[in-house]
């Protein structure tokens, strides 16, 4: 089974399974580092994903977290193989990026490129990989020096170009729910022209059958969830464990893989998705402000 399984996950799986078995055992991080003589920073960077472990290593740990069945233990080391698999080249591992992204951006790009679905709530923005370089780089620049430098607002718009290139060219074995409110479609981020380029794309997609998008409109009569944005992740559509959340909060962000978390979120997700506008009718809104904002654009270019 653990040969089927791709390194994000695997890496995934094995990290849970180390910190679960290590809270059964009711070890600290610190009994740890000091049974096997390793610093504190580097357990707590294994029990987050952001190290690997070595399959010498990996014996020992398991034995003084009372894992011994044998089954158990090789169906780990297998796992913790196909974990140490990092795609160090990769892109987002390059050291210029992780000094602009944040652990948690890192750990969603990385399943990004293996997610089986992904669900994006938003009020405010387009959901990142669906954003054009223009919208993106507009997105970027709402922000002041203060809270992000001009350096990390290029990586980040590069992030977010290179994070396109790859979901969409995963349309068809990925799966694509968009949930935005309203505003999404009218706020004109970056000027008339960005967000009429944005728009288009956004049509061209759903318009196509390449993703589904349902808006939320503002006499929208039940209440919304108040996470302003979201994105869940399945790894595996047949396991509902297998899902994780990124979410943002300003300038903070995190990975939630607590199934009570994740499936709360679904939940509220699916409501809101069934009561929302359905996709026929987003497209044909969508396509009324295309039709706006052209005529806009024409009106600026020749006036009377």
């Amino acid at each position: 089974m653990a040969e089927e399984v791709s390194p994000a996950v695997a890496r995934r799986r094995l990290r849970l399974a180390l910190r679960d078995a290590r809270e059964r055992a009711g070890k600290t991080q610190q009994e740890v580092a000091e049974q096997m003589e390793w610093s504190l920073s580097k357990v707590i960077r294994i029990e987050a994903g952001d190290n690997t472990i070595a399959p010498n290593d990996l014996r020992p740990l398991l034995a003084f977290v009372g894992i011994k069945d044998r089954t158990v233990v090789n169906d780990l080391m297998a796992i913790a193989k196909i974990a140490r698999k990092r795609q160090r080249q990769a892109w987002f591992q390059k050291p210029e990026y992780r000094e602009h992204l944040t652990y948690a951006m890192r750990q969603q790009i990385e399943y990004e490129a293996e997610a089986e679905a992904i669900w994006y709530w938003s009020v405010f923005y387009m959901p990142g990989p669906l954003q054009t370089p223009e919208y993106a780089h507009a997105n970027l620049e709402s922000f002041d020096d203060e809270d992000l430098s001009e350096e990390r607002r290029r990586f980040r718009a590069d992030s977010r170009r290179l994070r396109r290139e790859v979901v969409l060219s995963r349309l068809g074995e990925l799966k694509i729910f968009a949930l935005l409110d309203e505003s999404v479609f009218r706020r004109p981020l970056g000027g008339p022209d960005v967000f009429l380029g944005q728009l288009r794309e956004m049509h061209r997609l759903a318009a196509d059958g390449l993703i589904k998008v349902r808006m939320v409109p503002f006499d929208f009569e039940a209440s919304v969830t108040n996470n302003a944005t979201f994105d869940l992740l399945s790894l595996d559509m047949d396991d509902e464990g297998a899902e994780v959340l990124y979410r943002e909060v300003g300038l903070s962000d995190e990975i939630i893989e607590d199934r009570t978390t994740t499936r709360r979120h679904h939940a509220r997700f699916d409501k809101i998705w069934n009561d929302a506008y359905n996709e026929e009718d987003t497209i044909d809104f969508m396509r009324s402000r295309i039709s706006d904002l052209e005529a806009l654009i024409e009106r600026r270019k020749n006036p009377e």
